[in-house]
């Protein structure tokens, strides 16, 4: 479930950062968690992104994380959204905090933990298994960053 606002109380408890990667023709780069009993979100495509050290800002550990995921350096990251997730109980709720960038045509990504990771256009979301607010995360990423560029970069 998603809620927008974060109390100071929820700061504090187990925070994850993840990264939306857009490609100029709209795709999102997603990974495939490992499918191991105990993980969460495991078999389902997610945005690389993972859990803050202690003393690690959220945009910090975006960059870390996803780095270490996929080994491709994003120059910038802008801030999307914050919400408390708790999707289906199992594992407890946690604050995540989502960032966002534009692929740079270069850089290679490489997959370095889960899977899978590629780059997934919108229309294939349906025959996926992915959180329940992943199309919603997309949709507020595509409209940021068309309106970020302020040019047509991005296909939507």
């Amino acid at each position: 479930m998603l809620k927008e606002a974060i109390s100071e109380s929820e700061a504090q408890a187990d925070r994850v950062a993840a990264v939306v990667l857009l490609h100029k023709d709209g795709s999102m780069l997603l990974q495939l968690r490992d499918d191991k009993p105990g993980l969460r979100d495991a078999g389902k495509w997610v945005p690389p992104g993972g859990h803050c050290e202690p003393g690690e800002s959220m945009k910090e550990c975006a960059w870390r994380e996803f780095l270490e995921e996929t080994d491709y350096r994003c120059d910038q990251l802008e801030w999307l959204m914050s919400t408390r997730c708790d999707p289906d109980g199992t594992f407890g709720s946690y604050r995540l905090e989502i960032y966002w960038a534009i692929y740079d045509g270069v850089q290679p990504v490489t997959c370095r933990e889960g899977q899978e990771l590629r780059f997934v256009h919108r229309s294939e979301l349906s025959r996926l298994p992915i959180l329940s607010f992943l199309a919603d995360v997309w949709d507020r990423a595509l409209a940021a960053a068309s309106q970020r560029t302020s040019r047509s970069d991005i296909t939507l």
